[in-house]
């Protein structure tokens, strides 16, 4: 998937694109890593595509819907699917038991630190809600991680979106 066919797919589905590729990636799921749709969402902004504060807005949204959804995972399935994967990988256990008591002590801060290092930030939900973590609280935590992340690549696409574009397409 190229630069074209991605700025080809914001024009047909608009805003709802942005939305529902970070809430895939903030899932977990296959698709366009935020990494890029992030950045590249920044540069439509920096062209007047569409608002920079709407593009904070939805990708804090998705981003929000993805860890609530991973949060009631972890809430309501977490001790299950624990149980199968300490079947499948039984020298993980300690390790995992160590981070989910660091989660008990550190709770909010311990979650919007997660939030802010790579693949860690949306795995970072089924502890949260397997310690069964104030929703309330998590959920602010929450935002200000996801508030932080989406800015430092929303904001590098903003800023340098026309640097790069312009490397790419003469450097390449």
């Amino acid at each position: 998937m190229d630069l074209q066919n991605l700025t080809h797919y914001f024009i047909q589905y608009g805003a709802f694109f942005i939305y529902l590729i970070v809430l895939l990636e903030y899932l977990n799921l296959p698709g366009f890593p935020a990494g890029v749709i992030m950045p590249l969402s920044g540069i439509w902004a920096a062209q007047g595509e569409i608002s920079f504060p709407l593009v904070m807005l939805l990708t804090v949204a998705a981003g929000l819907t993805g860890s609530w959804l991973l949060y009631l995972l972890g809430r309501f399935g977490g001790n299950k699917i624990l149980g199968f994967y300490f079947k499948k990988f039984p020298k993980h256990k300690p390790i995992i038991e160590k981070k989910m008591e660091y989660l008990r002590r550190k709770g909010c801060i311990g979650v919007f630190i997660s939030k802010l290092f790579p693949m860690v930030r949306t795995l970072i939900s089924i502890p949260a809600g397997m310690v069964k973590m104030d929703i309330a609280r998590y959920t602010l935590s929450s935002i200000c991680g996801i508030f932080v992340w989406n800015l430092i690549f929303v904001g590098a696409g903003y800023f340098f979106g026309d640097a790069a574009i312009n490397f790419l397409q003469g450097g390449l």
